[in-house]
């Protein structure tokens, strides 16, 4: 199959219809791009599109018009081969209380579809990679949120996907988790892995995104890598960037 991009978005829409402010649109016919090996960043103010978008993606909400694709997959027609191929990480992600870590990778790995006969031996490469080991039999619901934290990051790339969304994947972090899981994004950039990263922090994305785009009441004011958006700006500091983009979108 020919593949333009790992991950495309053309004229990429949703709209929510509210009973008290009519039609809603969450994500406003945007397009990007995302490469091979490249952390794309979608930078924006709670509400501005961003886990909005990334669902679109992640095949776990339906488009209202324009095109997805995930590795050459449509994401409406070919929503199964979209999942198989995708991994997608967030804060919030909730892991099943009753099984033990170990249980956990083995169910994810399987239901993506990763061959039978080698889940043992990738998920023993998971727990040694993760540092799972120590409590690799214990209950999730027994993990302190550090132990859950690597638990939900092997757990995404149980079935070895080529494409990675992390949904402002720090909330609720403390700064040494919040530097750890950065550490492992830029792991799995080097490994040439697509990642899609989602944050409102302006030092997040300055540190760790190859290119930004700044998304705001579901459209895009800018992409470009960091030193391309200083040059259109004049400014240096992404907050300041930030700020130059709204301004002009409300001009």
């Amino acid at each position: 199959m020919s593949v333009e991009a790992p991950v495309v978005a053309r004229g990429l829409l949703k709209v929510f219809h509210d009973e008290s402010r009519g039609e809603l649109r969450a994500v406003d016919e945007i397009d990007f791009e995302c490469h091979r090996g490249e952390i794309f960043g979608l930078l924006g103010a709670n509400g501005a599109g961003k886990t909005t978008t990334l669902r679109l993606l992640s095949t776990v909400l339906k488009p209202s018009g324009g095109h997805a694709s995930v590795m050459g997959y449509d994401v409406l027609e070919s929503s199964g081969e979209v999942r198989a191929h995708l991994g997608f990480y967030s804060a919030s992600t909730a892991l099943y209380p009753r099984l033990t870590a170990r249980e956990t990778l083995e169910f994810f790995a399987r239901i993506n579809g990763y061959p039978e006969a080698e889940i043992e031996n990738r998920v023993r490469s998971l727990v040694d990679r993760f540092g799972i080991e120590e409590f690799v039999d214990v209950r999730v619901d027994k993990l302190s949120s550090g132990m859950k934290q690597r638990v939900s990051l092997a757990r995404t790339v149980a079935h070895d996907p080529p494409v990675l969304i992390f949904d402002e994947p720090t909330v609720a972090l403390d700064v040494m988790a919040a530097i750890e899981m950065q550490d492992v994004i830029r792991e799995f950039r080097e490994e040439g892995k697509t990642i899609l990263f989602s944050t409102h922090v302006m030092s997040e994305a300055e540190k760790i995104c190859d290119r930004i785009a700044i998304i705001h009441r579901g459209r895009i004011l800018a992409c470009d890598t960091l030193n391309g958006l200083r040059e259109e700006t004049g400014k240096h500091y992404l907050e300041d960037i930030f700020l130059e983009f709204m301004r002009e979108s409300h001009d």
